[in-house]
């Protein structure tokens, strides 16, 4: 087999952005505040061509529940937001009030605010609080990597037939390979699981960190 998947270089990925849906300028607002208020964080916030493209895939999915595990500064909740219907309902779950003070603040600016409810404290403990049945549309996964098959325990049962989870960092910036930390052993055993779920088709794709897509049969 050859490689296929091209790799970027920095003018490259510029240029990607630049013809995907290029970030408005309340989004390179917030790019821009998350890295001058949180510069050693800031790389837990999606990359740009990752807006674009959680927007449209939303509106193509046509969804109007959506979860959020991992908000940050608010990147993807505005990025899914905007892509839901208009009586679309996101819930976002976080531990940070200083991280999601900033989300909210561009919450506001978007017009958004009605749409995301934010849920702070531990993601395994208030997923329990989403309804038992299968009504998410889609649900999207950022957060701890420890934690992610605990997260796809609670989220999997609640999402309808065709509904989508989208599951960030799968790739470890390339040590899924060869693994280093607990994080990245934890990655690897989770992306075996995933792959082995009858529940679920899925697709890992090397969009920036590594992005799975798995609807629920």
């Amino acid at each position: 087999m050859t490689a296929k998947t091209l790799g970027l270089s920095d003018e490259l990925h510029a240029y990607v952005v630049a013809h995907s849906c290029p970030p408005d300028p309340l989004i390179a607002d917030l790019i821009a505040e998350t890295l001058a208020v949180l510069p050693a964080e800031s790389g837990m916030q999606i990359a740009p061509e990752q807006s674009g493209f959680l927007t449209l895939f939303t509106r193509l999915l046509g969804v109007r529940r959506a979860a959020e595990v991992g908000t940050f500064t608010g990147l993807s909740s505005i990025s899914i937001a905007r892509g839901m219907a208009d009586d679309g309902v996101l819930t976002c779950f976080d531990i940070s009030e200083e991280y999601t003070s900033i989300a909210r603040k561009y919450w506001a600016r978007a017009g958004l605010t009605d749409k995301i409810e934010l849920r702070i404290g531990s993601a395994a403990e208030k997923l329990r609080e989403l309804p038992a049945e299968e009504h998410l549309d889609l649900a999207f996964i950022d957060a701890d990597k420890a934690s992610y098959p605990t997260y796809w325990a609670e989220l999997v049962p609640r999402m309808r037939p065709g509904g989508v989870i989208l599951l960030d960092n799968v790739l470890r910036h390339g040590r899924i390979v060869a693994p280093q930390s607990p994080d990245d052993h934890a990655m690897v055993a989770f992306n075996d699981a995933v792959l082995a779920d009858e529940r679920v088709d899925s697709v890992l794709l090397p969009l920036a960190d590594g992005l799975t897509i798995a609807r629920k049969r």
